[in-house]
């Protein structure tokens, strides 16, 4: 080979290795921060994101506070100070509103990402969680006949599970003959599923007559697997208490698949969330303006008619 042709490769060789250097130091840096990443839905989600994240070539810094809300504000203040090019929260922008706002005076977008509505966010990319409580709280009022006591799990703190308890109280109200015999707030530092059983164990001893309690309605799928163990545990699992949840998670899927007290929950499209927030942000890096400030990814209701063909995928 002559010389020259070699000078020629070699300097190819160099501006290719250049090129790519210089395409990574431009790449964006995006910072995740949430409190909730022992939640398996937060995990699919934020998984999603990555994903989708990597394939646009984008630097991804995920951050867990362990179920500390405080501790994001300090979090976002330091992914400011690093300069990232944009950050996604995954936590009730309310109780971050300090965090936001100093990440709005560095001129650094926040996202919201199955988090809640706020003026200093982009926008929030999540389910509707007034469809989804309204189709398990329905299917719970329909399988008792609008008769019976329910139990109820919450979450006030964090807005996507808040809303779905109020849609779920209305719909209980509008049915006279069902009573809501407790409205529990599970601790979900260990992700939700031991101290839903151990709540529920407790209302379960509260009311040890056979058809004293007609139904679980949990705002997600880990306080009703934990309301599951504690009534196979009790033995009344024949009692025919009705147990529904929200995000359909692998172990409520085979719940369901089951065939027992869990009939129904709500598959959310979790990857679906990350990778829609990702696009509106690549959107937005593009000179795109974001006008809608929710971006609702669609959901489908599983029961026993359709929980196979959620499995098989």
């Amino acid at each position: 080979m002559r010389r020259s042709a070699v000078i020629a490769i070699s300097l190819c060789i160099v501006m290719a290795l250049f090129g790519a250097a210089v395409m990574a130091q431009d790449a964006p840096t995006v910072a995740v921060i949430t409190p909730y990443l022992a939640q398996p839905g937060t995990q699919f989600i934020v998984e999603g994101f990555q994903a989708a994240a990597d394939e646009k070539g984008w630097n991804v810094n995920v951050i867990d506070t362990a179920g500390d809300v405080a501790a994001v504000i300090s979090r976002i203040e330091d992914m400011v100070n690093q300069g990232v090019d944009a950050i996604v929260i995954n936590v009730d922008p309310a109780q971050v509103a300090a965090g936001l706002q100093v990440a709005a005076d560095a001129g650094i977008p926040v996202f919201g990402m199955d988090a809640g509505s706020d003026p200093l966010l982009v926008t929030n990319v999540t389910s509707n969680g007034y469809a989804m409580a309204a189709e398990t709280a329905t299917y719970v009022a329909d399988r008792i006949n609008c008769t019976g006591r329910v139990v109820m799990f919450v979450f006030d703190p964090y807005p996507p599970v808040q809303k779905r308890g109020i849609i779920a109280d209305a719909i209980f109200a509008n049915c006279p003959d069902v009573e809501v015999i407790d409205r529990i707030t599970p601790d979900v530092n260990d992700g939700g599923i031991a101290d839903s059983r151990a709540q529920m164990e407790a209302v379960l001893a509260a009311n040890p007559d056979a058809g004293s309690i007609s139904a679980v309605w949990a705002a997600w799928d880990q306080p009703a697997l934990g309301a599951l163990q504690a009534i196979e545990a009790a033995g009344r699992e024949d009692e025919g208490i009705v147990i529904v949840g929200i995000d359909a998670n692998p172990q409520a899927l085979d719940a369901v698949a089951a065939g027992g007290n869990f009939e129904a929950t709500v598959a959310q499209d979790f990857s679906g969330i990350g990778a829609a927030t990702a696009d509106a942000m690549e959107r937005m890096f593009s000179g795109e303006t974001i006008s809608q400030s929710v971006i609702y990814v669609p959901t489908v209701l599983v029961t026993q008619a359709n929980v196979a063909d959620m499995l098989d995928n």
